[in-house]
């Protein structure tokens, strides 16, 4: 076999590897969209989220974790992949872009091992806060981090809401959480996978959307219950 015959082979091994690995990897950001989909559905649905759909009207910015994991981020620490979509004109929403969140310990309540969580982002300053490099919580000063448990109405009242609201829920139930101590990062891989082509971040978040058309249910998801 001459040179070029076998580098034609390898090619097309090389190709009919790549392929499956390329197509797994979309499928693994597509199962986050549509897991988040599911979250948004089950927070509408949720007796616990009472009143709070005022809060994703009025949010400028969503982050959802579908999966929140005890021993799912790094060894001996906790956390999940999820995504954010920022709020548009008219009640519409971005694309999608990946985010991971992980910590020594979430505070979790006894038990539970797992949560759907969702962060409302009530201002720009917590928007802003959010895309920077590294967000940890608890160590940014002037960002005001809220829990949402059953005193819905105190968490949005007032002119000054908090620049975040955390909401969660395992199985169900509202599970109650702390953040602090835990980083969220902006994950570049997963865009890319994503979308078959490197994006930045705030492309995404405000390009003109619908660039992702295996997210539209997701969008209209959030379009329905906010």
């Amino acid at each position: 076999m001459n040179r070029g015959a076998r580098f034609g082979r390898l090619a097309l091994l090389g190709f009919v590897l790549f392929v499956p690995l390329a197509a797994r990897a979309q499928s693994d950001q597509q199962a986050v969209v549509d897991r988040a989909r599911i979250t948004i559905e089950d927070l509408g649905r949720d007796k616990a989220f009472g009143n709070a759909r005022q809060l994703l009207h009025r949010a400028r910015a969503i982050l959802i974790v579908p999966r929140l994991y005890k021993g799912g981020f790094i060894v001996g620490g906790e956390g999940g992949t999820g995504v954010m979509l920022v709020h548009g004109s008219g009640n519409t929403w971005s694309d999608p872009a990946f985010f991971a969140i992980g910590a020594a310990s979430f505070g979790l309540q006894a038990g539970l091992e797992q949560s759907e969580t969702v962060l409302f982002v009530m201002t720009q300053k917590g928007l802003d806060a959010l895309l920077r490099d590294q967000f940890k919580f608890g160590a940014q000063a002037g960002i005001a981090v809220a829990t949402l448990g059953s005193g819905v109405e105190g968490a949005i009242g007032g002119a000054s809401p908090p620049d975040i609201v955390v909401w969660s829920s395992s199985s169900g139930v509202y599970a109650g959480i702390s953040l602090d101590g835990s980083v969220l990062r902006a994950q570049p891989d997963d865009d890319r996978a994503y979308y078959g082509r490197p994006m930045a971040t705030r492309a995404i978040l405000f390009g003109r959307g619908g660039v992702a058309p295996h997210a539209t249910a997701l969008r209209r998801a959030l379009g329905t219950v906010g």
